[in-house]
């Protein structure tokens, strides 16, 4: 065999050594072993050439902004982006992935897929009525906002918000509401006096007017206490004025009218007699009048009057018992002692035996104390002129007085008669027959001036038994 064909069939395959030409002894082994080497060589490249494919890296380097990546590797190779690499993405707190969360790099070199970590964003906060807010990085993940109110209102939940991993907001949700009450400002004490007679002032101020410091809008203002203009009694009188916002926050204010009445000393009652005041019985301008009772007469000033100097007019009266002039000239002279003092029941008779006249004397007799009681002095006249005479009680009126009187009054001289006259020397009744205590009463209660007497007698407790 030649040397030529020997390499050839070397290059092609290693042969069984039955089929090799018979050569010499040496060079058939040699020629199989060397067939074996070199295909083991082959082989050897191979595999190295494989394992450097293998090794290289393939894809791009993977780079996550604001993120990272665990990568593995189909053999644990050094480097994270041969071929069959696989990645699982994650982001920064605050920022969420877009994009698978696996890549793979595959033969085109090329990963799988894009992702991008985008920071995380929170719910556009609301704006609050009668406020705002004001952030730091608007909506974003660590954003800060701060709420505001406009003024007059306060802030309900929490001031200063951060937006959060979880894409919400921190804290509670703000409102500004209206917590501030609104203000009023009213007039200081009103003091004054009551006016002569009076015991009432009349009192003006103005009507204070509130202010709500959130909208300026007032639903109501609610007075407690008398109106301004009204008459106050004396004493102290609290005024309140409540005015409410549309929140229904309230504001009060208070303040006094303080109304004084000037008084003097108070009067009481002569002995023995009464008095009568206007108003309150010693206010200023109020008038005391003074009156006896019967068988007495007034001294000293009939009415007095409290002045403004806190003093009392006039003279203190007293009632002294009733002395009778009966030495005067003229009748009239006599009846003008009894005007607004007494009531006049004049009894006449042609004689002291006349049956009438006994009869109403008689009846008289026990009704004294009435007679008293309402200011009546009993005149008889007795006898034809010239033996004629007058009594008043005990004291006797001369002839010629008791003829006046009866031609003064037209009192007939031989007939009973009786004659009954007011205070005011008026003729209000005639009887030509003897009349009962009782009839005579309820003539005498409707007189002019009785109801008052009356009246006063009772509040003193002064009646007959």
């Amino acid at each position: 065999m030649s040397p030529s064909h020997s390499s050839s069939s070397s290059c092609c395959c290693c042969r069984p050594l039955a089929a090799v030409q018979p050569g010499p002894g040496r060079g058939a082994v040699w020629s199989m072993g060397s067939c074996w080497l070199r295909l083991a060589a082959l082989l050897a490249l191979g595999a190295r050439a494989s394992l450097e494919y293998e090794e290289t890296p393939w894809c791009s380097p993977l780079k996550v902004k604001h993120g990272y990546a665990n990568c593995r590797t189909p053999q644990g190779e050094y480097y994270k982006n041969v071929l069959g690499t696989r990645c699982d993405i994650h982001c920064q707190k605050g920022y969420e992935l877009h994009g698978p969360h696996q890549l793979i790099c595959q033969s085109s070199k090329r990963w799988s897929g894009k992702v991008l970590c985008k920071q995380k964003r929170c719910p556009t906060l609301s704006m609050p009525t009668n406020g705002g807010f004001k952030c730091l990085d608007g909506a974003y993940f660590g954003s800060r906002c701060e709420y505001y109110c406009s003024p007059g209102y306060q802030l309900k939940g929490d001031r200063i918000v951060t937006c959060m991993d979880s894409k919400a907001w921190s804290g509670r949700p703000a409102a500004c509401v209206d917590t501030e009450p609104p203000r009023i400002q009213c007039p200081s004490v009103k003091e004054k006096s009551a006016e002569p007679n009076k015991l009432t002032a009349r009192v003006f101020w103005d009507t204070p007017e509130g202010r709500d410091t959130a909208d300026g809008i007032l639903t109501d203002v609610i007075l407690k206490g008398l109106p301004p203009g009204s008459h106050f009694p004396e004493g102290d009188h609290k005024i309140q004025y409540t005015v409410y916002d549309r929140a229904e926050n309230k504001g009060t204010c208070k303040f006094l009218v303080k109304v004084r009445v000037r008084r003097c000393v108070k009067l009481n009652a002569p002995d023995n007699g009464y008095i009568k005041c206007s108003g309150d019985g010693n206010n200023y301008g109020a008038t005391c009048e003074f009156s006896c009772i019967g068988g007495y007469e007034l001294q000293g000033s009939p009415a007095r009057v409290c002045q403004y100097n806190l003093g009392w007019s006039g003279v203190e009266p007293t009632c002294a018992p009733m002395n009778i002039n009966v030495n005067v000239r003229t009748a009239a002279a006599l009846l003008d002692q009894f005007y607004e003092k007494r009531r006049l029941l004049i009894i006449s008779t042609p004689t002291a035996a006349n049956f009438f006249y006994r009869m109403q004397l008689g009846m008289l007799q026990p009704a004294q104390c009435g007679l008293d009681l309402r200011h009546v002095t009993v005149v008889e006249l007795v006898g034809v002129f010239p033996a004629q005479i007058g009594r008043i009680g005990v004291k006797l009126l001369p002839p010629s007085l008791a003829l006046q009187l009866r031609l003064l009054l037209r009192i007939p001289h031989y007939n009973f008669n009786i004659v009954v006259m007011d205070k005011h020397g008026m003729d209000k009744e005639r009887y030509p027959f003897p009349a009962t205590p009782a009839e005579l009463f309820a003539l005498i209660d409707k007189f002019p001036l009785r109801k008052d007497e009356m009246k006063l007698q009772a509040e003193i407790g002064q009646s007959c038994p």
